[in-house]
């Protein structure tokens, strides 16, 4: 199919909605749900964005614009994942908490505004990796209108660059505990840390990378081809002193590059 018909089979499984309340990250994949919804659905949709210790404020402030940008209602709530019985020691199932609270909340919207539905933005991919919330979206009833479609991320990219919707390129991005070994508990300060470290490497034009929190390593992922510019015209001397004013004591690259949810293979390792 190309991308027309992916997006006419997406608009025949929103309408089966009727009226909905998405969970609305600003990112790729519920930024194209919010689209198609407000396009089919218009009034009868709602875009909703959870503020929290883990939602970096650029990513706040992006949301904003794209909610903008599309069209559609946005509502924002306050969440604190920190404050959830057992999301702060860092389980492996840390997001099924952190979904359980999110989805309750927009159920209750949903119900107290009079929308049908509530939706997310997985998709098929998601359904391949180790995702806690998922279970989280299932035992809610939460309906995930990209991952009914048949819908991967390349689909959903190409889908919204048809669209013209200026997130179509937009690197992938996860929330900010995922930065943090299992077991190893986060905290508010942890999280400034990591953002700090983050918020340089943005500064330095990368697009796509991580800071993975190690205690007091930070383990630097990027895309490969982006390593050698991180070695080259003085930027290592000044990438290591800028990490540790923020508070690490050694800097890493990772050499293996960027990838998502790279603190799951250990978990792949246990289980195999």
């Amino acid at each position: 199919m190309n991308a027309t018909e992916k997006l006419r089979k997406l608009q025949d499984t929103i309408k089966t909605l009727e009226s909905v309340v998405v969970a609305f990250s600003g990112g790729v994949d519920s930024s194209l749900v919010a689209k198609v919804c407000y396009d089919v659905l218009g009034d009868r949709s709602l875009a909703v964005t959870a503020r929290s210790e883990t939602y970096p404020e650029y990513e706040y402030e992006e949301a904003k614009k794209i909610a903008k940008e599309i069209g559609i209602a946005h509502m924002t709530i306050d969440t604190s994942e920190l404050g959830i019985d057992g999301f702060a020691q860092n389980p492996p199932n840390r997001c099924y908490f952190c979904k359980s609270e999110l989805f309750g909340k927009l159920k209750k919207i949903a119900r107290e505004r009079g929308y049908k539905n509530v939706a997310d933005g997985a998709n098929l991919d998601d359904a391949g990796e180790y995702r806690p919330g998922l279970d989280a979206a299932k035992e809610l009833e939460v309906r995930s209108p990209l991952k009914e479609t048949g819908l991967r991320k390349s689909d959903i990219r190409e889908i919204s660059k048809h669209l013209n919707l200026s997130t179509w390129d937009k690197p992938s991005y996860a929330c900010m505990s995922s930065r943090f070994p299992y077991g190893n508990s986060i905290t508010e300060e942890k999280l400034a840390i990591v953002a700090a470290a983050e918020n340089y490497l943005r500064g330095i034009g990368l697009k796509q990378f991580r800071v993975r929190h190690h205690d007091t390593i930070a383990r630097i992922e990027v895309m490969p081809e982006d390593i050698p510019a991180l070695l080259q015209n003085g930027k290592r001397k000044e990438l290591v002193k800028k990490f540790k004013e923020i508070g690490y004591k050694y800097v890493t690259i990772d050499m293996e590059g960027y990838r998502s949810g790279s603190m799951n293979e250990v978990l792949q390792a246990v289980r195999s």
